[in-house]
């Protein structure tokens, strides 16, 4: 027999007693009341209950990534659950602005009561920061040592055992590997996109070399033109893109950018809408984070200056440069510059583009 639900109440089934008994002042604890304390604490559990949304929303896209062949019905549930975590992040950067109606006067009010803690802690962003992607070498130190010698014992080995465990950027650049826009036959994707690139850039050259430009000035433009050609260069040629690699200049392998590329070039193709769109919000994903972090370091700035942090970090210094620093998916970014214009891209053969299109034929006609 199925069991009786219970009568369910809202404040029961959201468990608001727990949550709205949850905020301690220490400014009252040691008998020195700070107004803003409240916001301050209210702002930073707002952020872990967002934190355990996005990592929910991460966890279930990874497991769809996890297996050698991916359901394509599942693209687009990724793509929407995406989606949701760059709606979240939008509201993270927006709450900096309610915490910034605290001046820093308030702030002093209650900050000496804090040391040691600091944000750093959130044992949630650093799991965020490792599921996305983000390698430990590529790390800033936060005062001068490893970021998980800051945390308990058992918070180390869950974010060490982490460290170990497939992540977006690995499991969607081997989903990249796999795909079969590459090897259809009939069409050498990189030798069409080659002798496009060859004719666009000899086109541009010819037009600067035809201007009116002065002398110094055409010089200039033909040297930018020199570098442009070497960007291309490094993405025709495997060995330079494998240098890169070793280089610690890129990361995302050779098969797997190209297949990114493929996407963006021919995203008006129907087949590739929802791979251009996922792509798009693991960008958005990246991007959002990257302005969380520097709206963050902006607010501290306005709040305690060069000051220390109360973590013992340099504040706003180590801030702003994980903000420029820790990016995770910076080869996607990068793909624009080798995309050229539509008028340029080589044409698809007819039975490739049928098969990246909803084609279908009536019997009888």
């Amino acid at each position: 027999m199925k069991k009786q639900q219970e009568p369910v109440s809202y404040g029961g089934y959201l468990q608001l007693d727990k949550i709205l008994s949850s905020q301690d002042l220490k400014s009252d604890e040691l008998n020195a009341h700070a107004h803003d304390e409240m916001l301050f604490i209210v702002i930073h559990q707002t952020y872990e209950l967002w934190f355990k949304q996005i990592l929910f929303e991460l966890d279930s896209v990874k497991v769809m990534f996890q297996n050698d062949y991916v359901d394509e019905r599942n693209i687009g549930i990724a793509v929407s659950r995406l989606q949701r975590i760059v709606e979240i992040e939008k509201v993270l950067i927006d709450q900096i602005r309610i915490l910034e109606t605290m001046t820093p006067l308030d702030f002093l009010d209650f900050r000496n009561f804090l040391t040691p803690a600091s944000g750093f802690q959130s044992y949630q962003f650093r799991e965020l920061e490792i599921k996305l992607g983000l390698k430990t070498d590529k790390r800033i130190k936060y005062s001068q040592q490893a970021y998980h010698v800051l945390y308990p014992e058992e918070i180390q080995e869950r974010l060490l055992d982490l460290e170990k465990q497939p992540t977006l950027f690995g499991l969607l650049e081997s989903w990249l590997e796999r795909t079969p826009f590459l090897e259809l036959t009939g069409f050498n994707f990189i030798d069409a996109y080659r002798k496009a690139v060859d004719k666009m850039l000899a086109g541009e050259r010819a037009v600067i070399e035809n201007s009116n430009l002065d002398a110094d000035d055409k010089l200039g433009r033909l040297q930018l033109m020199s570098a442009s050609e070497k960007h291309f260069d490094s993405m025709l040629d495997e060995d330079k893109h494998n240098q890169l690699i070793r280089e610690g200049r890129r990361r995302l392998s050779y098969k797997a950018t190209l297949a990114a590329l493929f996407i963006n070039l021919y995203r008006d193709q129907p087949i590739l809408h929802l791979p251009y769109r996922l792509l798009s919000e693991i960008l958005d994903i990246d991007e959002l984070l990257s302005t969380w972090r520097y709206r963050h370091a902006l607010m501290v700035l306005r709040m305690i200056g060069r000051k220390t942090g109360t973590g013992g970090s340099a504040g706003y210094g180590y801030l702003k440069s994980t903000a420029e620093s820790h990016r995770v998916f910076a080869d996607l970014f990068n793909l624009s510059t080798f995309l050229i214009p539509r008028s340029d891209l080589p044409d698809l053969p007819e039975k490739m583009e049928k098969s990246l299109s909803f084609y279908f034929t009536q019997q009888g006609k």
